[in-house]
C-alpha cells in the first residue's frame, strides 16, 4: 500500500494537500472502453427496468439498493432529486456498440471539504456481470474522480457477506480500511457489517496502469 509522504515542514505525519474544497461535481458524460456513461434522466426508467429484470438482480442477496422493476420510477425520481440537491451524481452505464443500458452507478457521500467521495449504489444486468464491464466502468469513474475532480480519496462500502463484490473491489487495487460492525439494519431485519475500502490519490497512478493493462489498453 502506498503511503502519503511526510510534510517535513510542518512536523505532521500526513501529507500536505490542497485545503480548498472540491467543486461540486456536475453530471457529465463519460466515454471509453466500449461504454458511455450518461447522467441519469427520466427516459432511463424503461431501460433500467430491463436491466434489473435481466437476471432478476433485485432478488440477489445483499443488494437491497437494487429496485424491483415496478419500483424503478420512484427510485429514479429519488436519485434525480439527490442529483439536483448536489448530494449525488448518478450515471446509467450504456454499451456504445448498441446503446443498450447495462447498469447504474453513483458518486455518493460527497465529502468536498476533504476531497473524498464514495462510488456506490452500483448494479449491473445479470448478463453484463463478469464480462469486463465492471472494471471498464470503474476505470472511467476513478479517472474522473482523481484526474478530473482532484479527489484525495475514493471509497467503496460493501456488505460483509457479499464476497463477490468484495473480491471485485480488491481486484481494483483498493485497500481495506476496516469494518463498521452492525452498521445498518436492512429491510429484511438482518444486520449488515460494512467493509470499507479506499483508493488514495498517490495509489491511483499504479492502479490506473494495472486497470489499463487489464482492459488491454
Amino acid at each position: 500500500m502506498a503511503e502519503l509522504p511526510v510534510d517535513e515542514g510542518s512536523g505532521s505525519s500526513t501529507r500536505s494537500v490542497p485545503t480548498t474544497p472540491l467543486p461540486s461535481p456536475v453530471p457529465v458524460v463519460l466515454r471509453g472502453h466500449g461504454l458511455r456513461m450518461e447522467p441519469l434522466a427520466e427516459h432511463h426508467v424503461a431501460p433500467l427496468q430491463q436491466v434489473v429484470a435481466d437476471g432478476e438482480i433485485w432478488r440477489l442477496p445483499y443488494a437491497p439498493h437494487v429496485p424491483a422493476p415496478e419500483a424503478l420510477p420512484a427510485a429514479v425520481r429519488g436519485l434525480r432529486e439527490d442529483v439536483a440537491a448536489g448530494t449525488r451524481i448518478a450515471w446509467v452505464v450504456v454499451r456504445e456498440a448498441d446503446g443498450r443500458a447495462l447498469g447504474l452507478t453513483t458518486f455518493m457521500n460527497l465529502a468536498l471539504a476533504d476531497r473524498g467521495l464514495e462510488i456506490g449504489n452500483t448494479y449491473l444486468a445479470g448478463s453484463a456481470q463478469r464480462t469486463g464491464v465492471n472494471p471498464a466502468m470503474k476505470r472511467l469513474l476513478l479517472g474522473h474522480a482523481f484526474d478530473e475532480l482532484g479527489c484525495l480519496r475514493v471509497e467503496f462500502r460493501v456488505h460483509h457477506l457479499n464476497i463477490a463484490s468484495r473480491r471485485a473491489v480488491e481486484r481494483l487495487g483498493a485497500q481495506q480500511d476496516g469494518i463498521l460492525r452492525a452498521h445498518r439494519i436492512l429491510p429484511d431485519g438482518s444486520v449488515r457489517h460494512t467493509v470499507v475500502y479506499s483508493i488514495l490519490a498517490p495509489e491511483w497512478p499504479g492502479i490506473r496502469a494495472a486497470l489499463d493493462h487489464r482492459l488491454g489498453i
